[in-house]
């Protein structure tokens, strides 16, 4: 039986791609380099700092400017990251309908707390959550399950009792190792490259409504 339903935040819960992309596009122009659009953005946002300065530059994390590019990323985030971020259609109405049912509903993300603790409550969610794990919330963020044991533990609720929702490789590896539900949310910031068949997902959803079927399964 299900009880919690817990999301991933960027490309599931949250449109974060436009805002990531003016913090890239602004790092990118002062190094002289040319600017990525939002159609090559998208796929990589989950990805976070690294796979978007990877996107930008071709830099390895291993190669010595990486860590001053990445400090120089989270500075101009830091100036935009509520600019244009919004949840996705349809999600306040599933959180409404989840709480119809008495479910709880939460958030694991990779994203710093230093973001997320003042980006959530600005999404304008209907229903506040009942937990939110930051990718520093934990010793180690996402493909570890030390952040799904953590959520299942603030709230109260065993990993088999709850549906883990995400849009990138390590949110399904994540929950199912966890003992978790995982849904893949196929309206997120997943690329033409993605095997997507390959990943450890129970379930992949085109839209938000969709997991209300799969709450009874």
């Amino acid at each position: 039986m299900i009880k919690a339903v817990l999301f991933d935040l960027d490309g599931t819960l949250a449109d974060t791609a436009p805002d990531l992309g003016i913090a890239l596009n602004n790092v990118l122009k002062k190094q002289n380099l040319p600017p990525k659009t939002m159609a090559e953005i998208r796929p990589v946002a989950s990805h976070g700092a690294a796979g978007l300065i990877k996107l930008g530059t071709g830099m390895q994390p291993d190669n010595p400017a990486f860590a001053a590019l990445r400090q120089d990323f989270m500075a101009e985030y830091e100036l935009h990251f509520t600019d244009q971020t919004v949840l996705f259609g349809g999600i306040n109405e599933l959180l409404e309908k989840l709480a119809e049912q008495n479910i709880a509903w939460g958030i694991i993300t990779n994203k710093p707390h230093v973001f997320t603790d003042r980006l959530v409550p600005k999404l304008g969610c209907s229903i506040e959550p009942a937990v939110i794990v930051s990718g520093d919330t934990t010793s180690a963020p996402k493909p570890s399950t030390e952040p799904m044991f953590y959520a299942c533990r603030h709230i109260g609720v065993a990993p088999e009792n709850c549906l883990y929702i995400g849009d990138a490789e390590r949110d399904m590896q994540a929950g199912r190792n966890a003992g978790m539900i995982t849904v893949l949310a196929n309206w997120g910031y997943i690329g033409a490259e993605d095997n997507i068949s390959q990943w450890p997902a129970d379930y992949i959803v085109e839209q938000p409504k969709e997991i209300l079927q799969l709450l009874n399964k």
